[in-house]
């Protein structure tokens, strides 16, 4: 410890106030608890500032456009192309111009005391803080310590992209102008969703993938954001590898395939996914290391208490929620964890709360286990949450699964030429929804009633009395369990 470190202690230090530690604080200090947040860059986190919300913020037009593109009346009243300038101001005002002014505001209100500066595990229930002012701090958690600080980007193993200066999603979320050549390494949902925002912008837009186009969703609806991609313009190479990659003089990055084959571009992204940012945490210094030279994980309960950190024996005390917890790498089901975490962590400060909670009690972050929603807002758009039907056989359910274009008079009144897929998977046991997929134009919003499905765990036979109504696109729904055989 520094000779002249500020001592303090509180009940909760959360390290990162992004959207789950804001979240995990929250509920801590509603619990009667005092918490700090430890943040050294801006309060929100990626989400608000280089993720969710700039990047929709960015997609959002082009669909708007395309949508009323679609629709005959509309389409003659329409101008072809996007004003890029007005894209990127508007952009801009969702990210409150990179301040956090109202969300310190926020933390401020809500009871919760900000320590700006990077945090350091020294040792059980010990964080040591470098603040941003030069002061150092030492805080003792009476109660826990919560890991919240998200995840980095993976930098993929190809020759030469160390040495330049390349675009992450940070860069090009944040992006003042638009390219006229943009290659974007990464077929994954940041990769295709920022593929599509920067065509509709006016970038002549390649995207390499080193196997096929967002490889964790069915295949069928995977082909339509495909042919979504290819017909803004987007050059697919699918199944490549990127041999290396050099910037030249004037700036300009060329690419060398697998096949020989090069390409110069303007902009380089490369998107190839994230991993928990736990090193520099001093983790080791609690009996928690990488091992056999792969990154760090982390093995959490279903509270978030992680395991095996030195300490425990008197009583739980670290924890790690969202990107840090390397469950889910999504902005709401992290948020879901900290609601879950904070109230378990109250709890045992009170005594209310012994060993592991009950299932799907408000402790509990059960849904990580069986229904994960997920959208990828692309356009067309792909929805889906639950088990895919090769993670539940693999689970060990027998399932069935249910599939059916979405041709419903609610989809043609959407758009011409609507065109649109949708999945059940159905544990055949229980006769109930282990998952859902919708793809195609606007079906984020159909997503929630398949959550409140799993979750609920509903029976199919109860599930046909919900009558969608007509003409929309969720008639869909009574189309898949007609076809099941209700």
């Amino acid at each position: 410890m520094t000779p002249h470190a500020v001592e303090r202690e509180v009940d909760v230090v959360v390290i990162g106030a992004g959207a789950a530690g804001e979240n995990v604080a929250d509920r801590v200090v509603q619990g009667g608890l005092t918490a700090v947040l430890v943040e050294a860059e801006l309060v929100g986190g990626e989400c608000s500032y280089w993720a969710c919300m700039p990047s929709k913020a960015l997609l959002r037009p082009g669909t708007a456009l395309h949508g009323a593109q679609s629709v005959p009346g509309a389409s003659e009243a329409v101008t072809r192309t996007l004003d890029a300038a007005a894209v990127l101001q508007r952009r801009d005002s969702f990210t409150s111009h990179w301040q956090d002014d109202s969300q310190v505001e926020w933390v401020d209100g809500a009871g919760i005391e900000l320590l700006r500066g990077t945090g350091r595990i020294t040792g059980p229930r010990t964080v040591e803080v470098a603040g941003l002012d030069g002061n150092p701090y030492q805080l003792t958690a009476r109660h826990a310590v919560v890991l919240a600080n998200g995840s980095t980007p993976i930098t993929p193993p190809v020759e030469g992209l160390s040495g330049i200066r390349y675009w992450g999603t940070r860069e090009a979320t944040s992006a003042k102008e638009v390219p006229e050549r943009l290659a974007v390494l990464g077929g994954g949902v940041a990769g295709t969703e920022l593929a599509q925002a920067f065509a509709r912008l006016g970038s002549a837009v390649m995207l390499i993938a080193r196997r096929g186009l967002l490889g964790n969703f069915p295949e069928e609806a995977a082909k339509l954001v495909e042919a979504g991609l290819r017909a803004d313009g987007v050059e697919l190479r699918l199944n490549t590898t990127t041999r290396s990659v050099r910037q030249d003089d004037d700036a300009a990055f060329t690419l060398t395939f697998g096949d020989g084959d090069t390409r110069s571009v303007d902009r380089l992204l490369v998107a190839t996914g994230r991993r928990p940012a736990l090193e520099g945490l001093g983790l080791e210094s609690v009996g928690l290391a990488a091992r056999d030279g792969k990154p760090m994980t982390l093995s959490t309960d279903s509270t978030g208490l992680v395991s095996g950190a030195a300490g425990t024996d008197d009583g739980p005390w670290l924890y790690a929620i969202g990107d840090a917890a390397g469950k889910a790498f999504l902005t709401h089901q992290g948020k879901y964890e900290a609601r879950a975490t904070g109230a378990a962590i109250a709890a045992r400060a009170k005594g209310e709360l012994q060993g592991a909670p009950e299932a799907w009690s408000r402790y509990a972050q059960t849904a990580d286990e069986h229904a994960i929603p997920n959208v990828v807002f692309t356009d067309p758009e792909v929805a889906n949450v639950g088990r895919s039907v090769e993670q539940a056989r693999k689970d060990g359910y027998s399932v069935s699964s249910v599939e059916l274009p979405i041709s419903v008079a609610g989809s043609s009144l959407h758009a011409e030429n609507y065109e649109g897929w949708a999945q059940l998977v159905i544990d055949e046991d229980r006769r109930v929804l282990l998952g859902a997929t919708f793809a195609g134009p606007d079906v984020a919003e159909l997503l929630h009633a398949a959550t409140v499905a799993v979750v609920g765990e509903v029976p199919l036979d109860r599930l046909w009395h919900a009558v969608p109504s007509y003409p929309t696109i969720s008639e869909v729904w009574l189309r898949l369990l007609e076809k099941y055989g209700l």
